[in-house]
């Protein structure tokens, strides 16, 4: 493989990847003259190789290499050094050539051989001063949509913005009579421009403002107990990252604690607590005020059986993966017995989510999931809880 480097303390590095040597050469000194560190290359190989180590500003690739094709590279490139600028050089004239080009490496640029030097730096530069200024434009737009985001954030992130909808959740008793003995609190932001709770808290993770808008998500969700039944009870989402700071969590749940023994905090089996410091301290925190816990998601995440021992919650919820058509797959049936038999064991509730009709109720009954909740049952509203 040869390497040819300027030794120069100008940034912008080219790649010269061409199978004649006197070409690689005449390039070099081109190119070396003009202010750029060089690299080459002679084959695919050694020119992705030498793209895996150091950040390449320009790469100049002849069409035919060597029983290969000088696009494989330029294809590379696009996918790992997006921001490179590339060029392509060939003696061949046919449009499907160019075609290929634009449509594999995106290229900047085609260089007809035979080429001037002098022509083909002033294309060089050219193509970098594009690129350069189109940087310049992108950054500039991305941070303007940046500030706008943050703005519209803090306007969506107020409580005014924000609106909890319960949603019962059920247990059939053997008469089959329905009773209602908890609600989840469910957000349901009401800004024009952030129309879903994924799509909120999307925005505060890109803004780094996840603990603060999910803390304010959380007492209004908290808050909304006063529409809930005396005898009954309220799941409110508790977002992983609070975990990583015991005090502020015990700071938002202490105008509760009197009410904890009716709350429970829902963690998804999604997130990686292993991943959060002091999030065992935090979870002591909550259960040593009376509030209890609760999975949610199983069957959806990455560590199920690693987090409820950690947690050991008092509610299991199956994700409605494991509920989607129940009756139908005596694999998930199987499975849904086995996390019966796993909270009973270690006295931990099932609930099943997302039961939309009958026939998964019914399966769910009869494999002795303690508690149900889906659209079969009731749909979230913004209204007072019923005293069912």
């Amino acid at each position: 493989m040869s390497v040819i480097a300027a030794g120069t303390s100008v940034a912008r590095r080219v790649l010269v990847v061409d199978d004649d040597p006197l070409v690689l050469r005449s390039m070099y000194r081109a190119l070396t003259r003009n202010g750029y560190d060089v690299l080459t290359a002679e084959s695919v190989t050694e020119a992705l190789d030498l793209a895996a180590d150091a950040r390449i500003d320009a790469a100049i690739v002849d069409y035919t290499l060597t029983r290969e094709s000088g696009l494989v590279v330029l294809s590379r490139l696009r996918q790992i050094q997006p921001h490179c600028v590339r060029i392509l050089c060939t003696g061949r004239t046919e449009l499907p050539v160019f075609v290929e080009a634009v449509n594999a490496g995106e290229v900047a640029k085609v260089i007809r051989k035979p080429f001037q030097m002098a022509s083909m730096l002033s294309q060089l530069e050219h193509a970098l001063a594009s690129a350069a200024q189109l940087e310049r434009y992108t950054t500039e737009q991305h941070e303007a949509a940046n500030v706008a985001e943050r703005q519209l954030l803090s306007q969506a992130a107020r409580p005014e913005q924000l609106r909890m909808a319960h949603q019962p959740i059920v247990r059939v008793n053997d008469s089959g009579s329905v009773e209602v003995c908890y609600y989840e609190a469910l957000l349901r932001p009401q800004h024009p421009h952030f129309g879903t709770p994924l799509a909120l808290l999307a925005a505060a993770e890109r803004q780094g403002r996840v603990v603060d808008v999910a803390s304010i998500v959380m007492q209004e969700a908290l808050a909304s107990i006063d529409r809930v039944p005396s005898h009954q009870g309220l799941f409110v989402n508790l977002h992983p990252e609070q975990l990583g700071d015991p005090e502020a969590l015990e700071a938002s749940l202490r105008a509760y604690a009197s009410q904890a023994h009716r709350i429970t905090l829902e963690i998804t089996e999604r997130s990686h607590l292993q991943d959060i410091a002091r999030w065992d301290e935090a979870i002591h925190v909550a259960t040593d005020m009376g509030f209890s816990i609760a999975v949610d998601d199983l069957g959806a995440g990455y560590s199920s059986l690693s987090i409820l021992a950690d947690l050991r919650p008092q509610f299991i919820k199956l994700d409605m993966s494991l509920v989607r058509r129940l009756h139908e797959s005596p694999r998930k049936q199987r499975l849904v017995q086995l996390m019966t038999t796993f909270g009973a064991a270690t006295e931990s509730a099932i609930i099943a989510e997302g039961v939309e009709d009958e026939a998964e109720a019914e399966v769910l009954l009869d494999i002795g999931v303690s508690f149900l909740q889906g659209y079969f049952y009731g749909r979230p509203s913004l209204q007072a809880s019923d005293a069912a």
